[in-house]
This record gives structure tokens, sequence and C-alpha cells, in this order.
């Protein structure tokens, strides 16, 4: 039976505005003590673990056919990346969130294997739920968006995000972003990977572009980037990103930021 991606979509956006209410609460009596550490400068808390456990009950609900891949691991299975699954990241901007920057959202996405068919990015902070489903558009609290239509570097806002591990590549990315510098309107680091895909699905940023990530940080994000008219690859340009771990998503801009991402990437 086919699935009803537009309704199942509206539902996301609800269990995703509850996790965001959830976050927005705990983030006001938040102390650091909570903190902990997954692995170098990979930090988590309880907030994190809670809001996954409570986003994979009510999916299970949702779509009980589905797998999960979650960043938390709160279902303990290990999950079959060619099948149905959601991917969920239940607090993408951790830092932020632990040292009280307004800028983390909720991110839910839907993929049978590599290609994402349903997602929904939620930022309390803005009260802004991004979502979109396949061959169904892009929209932001209900409106539609569209990436921009800027068609040269000259005329972007580009956003990125830094690495905290495998920094043995940190050489080419920097001399991607030294290139990219002088010859745009800037880079922005934002936190979130998430919020950086729904921005440039809603033509805020032009493009957006980083390596080392997971599939929970993307899955929603890529599809919002396409379905609202963007074009979305791998460094190398091919379409191996969601698993794969880097990714560039732009406006029209996408070729000639590619010409920078082969310059220096290797």
């Amino acid at each position: 039976m086919a699935l009803d991606l537009a309704a199942i979509t509206q539902e996301i956006c609800t269990i995703a505005t509850d996790a965001g209410a959830f976050l927005l609460q705990e983030r006001s009596r938040f102390q650091r003590e909570a903190i902990e550490y997954k692995g170098l400068n990979n930090l988590v808390s309880y907030v994190d673990k809670e809001t996954e456990k409570q986003l994979v009950e009510k999916l299970r609900q949702l779509l009980p056919e589905a797998g999960f891949i979650t960043e938390e691991g709160t279902t303990g299975q290990e999950a079959d990346q060619s099948a149905l699954n959601w991917i969920i990241d239940p607090l993408d901007g951790t830092a932020n969130f632990i040292h009280d920057l307004p800028v983390f959202s909720v991110s839910i996405g839907l993929a049978q294997g590599k290609t994402p068919i349903a997602g929904v990015i939620y930022d309390p902070n803005r009260n802004e739920c991004f979502s979109a489903w396949q061959g169904g558009g892009a929209f932001c609290n209900g409106r539609p968006i569209s990436v921009s239509p800027a068609t040269q570097l000259g005329e972007s806002l580009i956003a990125t995000g830094f690495p905290y591990y495998a920094f043995d590549k940190m050489q080419a990315y920097l001399r991607i972003l030294e290139s990219l510098m002088q010859q745009t309107h800037g880079l922005r680091r934002m936190g979130s990977a998430a919020i950086d895909l729904a921005y440039v699905a809603a033509g805020r940023f032009e493009a957006f572009y980083e390596y080392n990530l997971n599939s929970w940080d993307m899955a929603a994000g890529v599809l919002l980037v396409r379905e609202a008219g963007g074009v979305v690859s791998d460094f190398e340009g091919g379409d191996d990103f969601l698993f794969r771990g880097d990714v560039v998503a732009a406006c029209g801009i996408h070729p000639e930021l590619m010409k920078v991402m082969r310059e220096f990437w290797r």
C-alpha cells in the first residue's frame, strides 16, 4: 500500500513541535553538570536522550513498519539502511543548546533506502516548522518556500560547519573557506546543519556544505532543499551523501560552487 506522505508529514510536524516545546522547557532549567561526552568534542545530555525516546515512541505508532536510525541509539537495534527508516536527530545543535545559544532544532526524516521521502525540521526558538514530502513541495509553517534565485557565487551567502573530528582534512576545508570568503557575500556557521539546510530551502542561504555529517543531520534537510527547487550532491557531485557524510546543497549556484569544491577537495 502506498504511503500517504502528505498526511504523514503533517503528523510529523505535530510530533516535532511537541518535541521542540520539551526542548525549550528543559533549556530553561538546564545545568551544565548534565553534559556527557560521547567522544572528542561530541556532547550529549539527558535532553537529547529523553527527546529521542519521545520521538521514537510516537513515530513507531505513526508508522509501525519503519525502522529507526537515531543519533542516540534509543532503539538499541541495527537498522537496515536499504529499508524504510525514520532518521532522527532529537536535538541538532547540542553545543548551542548547552551554551544557551538559540540555534537548535528537531530533525525528523523518513527515507526509503538512501532516498528521503518525508522530512520535518522544527526550530522551537523561532517557532518555524519546515516540512516537505517527495513530490509535494517544501513549506515553512504551511506556506510554500523556494530556494534563492541567485545563480552566481558573487550573489551568495553560504553556510558551513566546522568538524569536531577527522582534522586530517582541515587544510583542504580551509582552502575552500578562503576561496569562498573572497567570492561571496560571506559565510556563516550556525551550529545546526538541519537549520542550515532549511534556510537554503527557504532562500535565506544560497548554499550549505559540510563534511563529517551523519544521516540524521541531513535526512530531512536535503529533501527540503530538493523540494524547494535546489540541488543536493556529495562533494564529488554525485548523490551518495546520506550515509557518506559530505553534502553540498544549493540553489542555482551549485555548478559554480562545485568548481571550488573540486579544486581543493581531494
